[in-house]
């Protein structure tokens, strides 16, 4: 494996937005993609996801407007100066995108006896996430741009794309090619949030203490002025 290639997926990947082309997906990429989704780790190997590929025209613009309607209610509760933040921040790209994938999760799936989650229930919710990073960097080595779409309610989801009652959605992923990647992720250029340092995050044996750590190397992103 070239680790530098490596590296520059994860760094490289961008939650993208406004730069979907709509342009046809080859179905191989998809595959592909989908094929390095489902090769995630799960607890217990219960692989507790399904993917519903969404093309519908008319489902599509019923979430869209749904989104719509949560982006309001979110904006209603900012002070001004969020606010106006806010405003300039495109926040999916539902009809823009080739496809909709929403990725759901079944947690009866391996059932009564899934092995690793007598103790911690979420473990299977944590597996679908981790299908979900291997999607997004697979379609980033691809060229494929990934959004995952937060402005919505489960229940209105789950009714639109007809899932049974036991079974969640867990994201709504806009994926089609784009443009370009952005160098800087949006909520950055857009200067809603800042990337934080690592090493503040870092601790030695107990939450809270750094003393210990001083002996790692400079990390991404540190200048090492800060750091001697």
């Amino acid at each position: 494996m070239d680790r530098d290639s490596f590296y520059r997926v994860i760094f490289g990947r961008r939650d993208v937005r406004g730069q979907f082309t709509g342009a046809e997906l080859d179905p191989k990429v998809l595959g592909r993609v989908l094929a390095a989704a489902h090769g995630a780790p799960s607890v217990g190997m219960s692989q507790p996801w399904d993917f519903v590929l969404v093309e519908s025209e008319g489902i599509r613009r019923a979430f869209y407007e749904h989104v719509y309607k949560e982006r309001a209610t979110f904006e209603s509760s900012l002070d001004e100066e969020a606010r106006e933040r806010f405003q300039r921040i495109k926040i999916e790209g539902i009809l823009e995108a080739s496809l909709g994938i929403v990725v759901t999760y079944d947690p009866q799936r391996g059932s009564p006896h899934v092995l690793g989650r007598h103790a911690i229930d979420d473990a299977g919710l944590y597996s679908v996430c981790l299908a979900i990073e291997n999607l997004w960097l697979a379609a980033t080595v691809e060229g494929i741009g990934v959004g995952w779409v937060s402005f919505y309610r489960e229940d209105f989801l789950a009714h639109l794309i007809g899932l049974p009652a036991d079974i969640r959605p867990i994201a709504w992923l806009c994926l089609g090619p784009v443009t370009h990647f952005e160098q800087i992720p949006d909520l950055e250029r857009l200067n809603w949030q800042s990337r934080r340092p690592l090493r503040p995050h870092v601790f030695m044996d107990r939450f809270g203490e750094h003393a210990g750590v001083d002996h790692l190397a400079q990390l991404p992103g540190e200048d090492a002025e800060t750091t001697e």
